[in-house]
Formats: C-alpha cells, sequence, structure tokens
C-alpha cells in the first residue's frame, strides 16, 4: 500500500511533537512546515518526516504545501497576542483557517482536521482568544465545502511533557519563594493527557464517521485551578502557600501582566479563566479512547511526593 501524505501545520510544537511521531509509527509521510527549520531540529528524529522552511500565512506558499496531500491537520495557536484588540488572535487563528481552507479546496485535499478549543465561540466566546478559535471552527463549518471532510476537536487544557501549562506553574513554584499569587483560583478544567489528544487524531483520520463532527476533549477528572497547582507543587516537593486573589485581584493582576515581556498572563488570559474548561460530552469515550488521569501522569515528568502531598491541596481547596 502507498504511503499516506499529511501536512502538519504546527507540527514543532509541543502537541505536533508527539502526533507527528505517532503518524510516523503509523506509516504516514509527514511535512512540517516552520519559518525557522532549525528550530525544529528536534523533529529530524523521524525518518517518513520532512521539515519545510515556509510561511503558512502566504496563501501562495500553503496552496504548496498542502499539494498532493491526503490530509492536513492545523495545530498553528497562540494564547497570548502583541496588542490587546483581539487582531494577534485574528490573524493567527481565523485569518488562517480561511486561507487553509481555500488551499485544501484547491488543491483537492480530502481531510482536514482542526484543532480548537473548550467553549470557543465566535459571538459569545468570553475572549478575543476563544472569540478566534470560534470563528476558525465557523469558516471550516461554513465554507469547506462537501469534499473536504473536516473534524473538530475542542480540548480543555492539555498536558503531558513539554507542556505551558503544568510546566509553567512548576516553573513559578521553583522561582517564587513563600507564595505563589493566583488568578480565578477556583476556575474548572478537565486536563487531557495530550497522548490522549493524538489518540484523537488518528483516530479521526481512518473513522469517515468522525467527519463533519466536532469532538470535545477532556481527561477523567475535574479540578479547580488552585487544586491542579497544588498538585503541581507538591509533585515537586515544594513548601509553598497557595494564595487565591479575588477576581478584583485577578484582573489587576492580568493588567499589570499585559506590559511584561513575554506575557506569561494577560487580561485575555483572565477572560478565559471565567469560563469552566469542561466537557458537556467527552469526545474521548465518542471515540472509544479511554482518558487517562493528570493524577496518574503528573509524576512521570514532575517527581512523585507522595499521596500525603497530594491530600493537601484537597484540604486546601475545600476550605476556599
Amino acid at each position: 500500500m502507498a504511503a499516506r501524505s499529511i501536512c502538519v501545520l504546527g507540527g514543532s510544537g509541543f502537541i505536533g511533537t508527539q502526533l507527528c511521531a505517532a503518524l510516523a509509527r503509523e506509516g504516514w509521510r509527514i511535512t512540517v512546515p516552520t519559518r525557522n527549520p532549525a528550530r525544529a531540529q528536534h523533529l529530524s528524529v523521524i525518518p517518513s518526516l520532512r521539515l519545510i522552511g515556509a510561511d503558512v500565512r502566504d496563501p501562495r506558499q500553503l496552496a504548496i504545501l498542502c499539494d498532493r496531500q491526503q490530509a492536513v491537520i492545523n495545530l498553528v495557536g497562540i494564547l497570548n497576542e502583541k496588542g490587546r484588540d483581539g487582531s494577534g488572535f485574528a490573524r493567527v487563528h481565523t485569518d488562517l483557517a480561511r486561507k487553509l481552507v481555500d488551499a485544501c479546496r484547491s488543491q483537492r485535499v480530502g481531510r482536514l482536521l482542526q484543532m480548537s478549543a473548550l467553549n470557543a465561540d465566535a459571538d459569545r466566546g468570553a475572549s478575543h482568544y476563544l472569540k478566534s478559535k470560534g470563528a476558525a471552527e465557523r469558516i471550516i463549518r461554513e465554507e469547506s465545502g462537501p469534499d473536504l471532510r473536516w473534524t473538530i476537536f475542542q480540548p480543555s487544557v492539555i498536558f503531558g511533557p513539554g507542556d505551558d501549562f503544568v510546566n509553567r506553574f512548576a516553573g513559578l513554584l521553583r522561582m517564587i519563594p513563600g507564595g505563589l499569587p493566583l488568578a480565578r483560583p477556583g476556575a474548572r478544567f478537565a486536563p487531557v493527557w495530550v497522548e490522549d489528544v493524538v489518540a484523537a487524531f488518528l483516530r479521526a483520520l481512518v473513522d469517515d464517521a468522525t467527519a463533519g463532527e466536532s469532538y470535545q476533549l477532556c481527561g477523567p477528572d475535574r479540578f479547580t485551578l488552585r487544586e491542579i497547582v497544588c498538585l503541581v507543587r507538591d509533585e515537586l516537593g515544594l513548601r509553598r502557600a497557595i494564595a487565591g486573589l479575588p477576581d478584583w485581584s485577578s484582573r489587576l493582576q492580568a493588567a499589570i501582566c499585559d506590559f511584561v515581556p513575554g506575557k506569561p498572563f494577560s487580561s485575555d488570559n483572565y477572560r478565559s479563566l471565567t469560563v469552566d474548561s469542561v466537557c458537556t460530552v467527552n469526545g474521548l469515550a465518542r471515540l472509544g479512547i479511554h482518558p487517562q488521569s493528570l493524577t496518574a501522569i503528573l509524576p512521570r515528568y514532575l517527581g512523585h511526593q507522595g499521596v500525603a502531598g497530594r491530600n493537601s491541596c484537597y484540604r486546601q481547596s475545600a476550605s476556599r
């Protein structure tokens, strides 16, 4: 059987790296475009993967990338923009989705898998991030036409080695002595393991019944943000107080961080946290995938502090 060909936009990132490795194991021939191939050399160990220097924002380059591809996966996304008016999110999420649909249709690509987010909504999204993700979903649903079969994934926060969620809090906890002031400590998540997300993408590629469907992706457990940070703290074996901030103080913290280089937190992040990131119907179950728990996986890449340490997290959370 001839090798199947696929282009993965955003393939050099945290999720993309895991997904590309899994696609290679399944016999796919993979193309990963990147503006800076030197920063994606960790993918060079995958023998069936080809790195191409390209700017996916350019419609002509995007069309060339989609040529002769059986499927395209779009993982491109940002958590913060340089400005604060939503235009940065729109360029990366919404505008790219429209260009990608056009490129896929012009090159007769048969399959498009899109990474979105829980609570994405073009009209009622709580933040610029969620609105732009929702607008991208709308474009894919309405403009793909009958020959481009799409599937959309809407995950809660994704965790695993190299993630930008658990590891960000781990870094803050190591850096800040005494205690960590935490915005929106009661915000709820259902963290989903990166390998479960990868399994969902792989399943969609071989199951025609997933075309035209959207799947919410969540882990088996729900946690508040405070509980997650406590779990991270205890796995690291650190003695840190987690000081939950009231909303007015959370908004102030976000407004200040809007001007901090790298934006470790932002006003748009705050707005996203006002909506719980939990599934109404878990798409992993619909796909026949049994999700792994954060508590089972976390010790594998952060260290293990034991049950007693983790229990302190729940005791502190219960008194909030």
